[in-house]
């Protein structure tokens, strides 16, 4: 689904960013660090204010206070348009709404629980399809 709706507005002109929530805090931190130096802030700009973000896998990455704390700049500015671009994000993740406040600080989990529509989509994996 998310792919469909990335498509169609990168055809529409509008810029789109997709990435994992392990590969994209991941380069968060590196950049913020200097650990890579081939992260450039063009990157981390684009976090914030590409027209469409896709988040996949929320909840599969491990969990640190830096990771929490960019999570939340990421999430937050996007939401708030403090970016003073209007911004929308896609979040897919196996946890339901309960498991995003255990795993999550509140303040994240109330972000999402306030400001995303929540779908819960079921089936077959295709993954196990041939």
């Amino acid at each position: 689904m998310s792919n469909c709706i990335a498509k169609e507005l990168l055809e529409s002109g509008k810029t789109v960013l997709y990435q994992t929530a392990p590969v994209l805090l991941e380069n968060v931190i590196d950049y913020k660090m200097n650990k890579q130096k081939n992260t450039s802030s063009y990157l981390y700009d684009s976090i914030l204010t590409v027209d469409l973000l896709i988040i996949d896998d929320l909840g599969t990455e491990s969990l640190n206070s830096m990771k929490l704390s960019e999570l939340f700049t990421i999430l937050n500015t996007r939401i708030l348009n403090l970016n003073h671009k209007l911004t929308k994000t896609i979040i897919s993740t196996n946890l339901n709404i309960k498991d995003i406040f255990n795993t999550y600080e509140e303040r994240i989990g109330s972000r999402i629980a306030g400001y995303y529509d929540i779908y819960y989509f079921f089936g077959d994996d295709l993954r196990f399809k041939k």
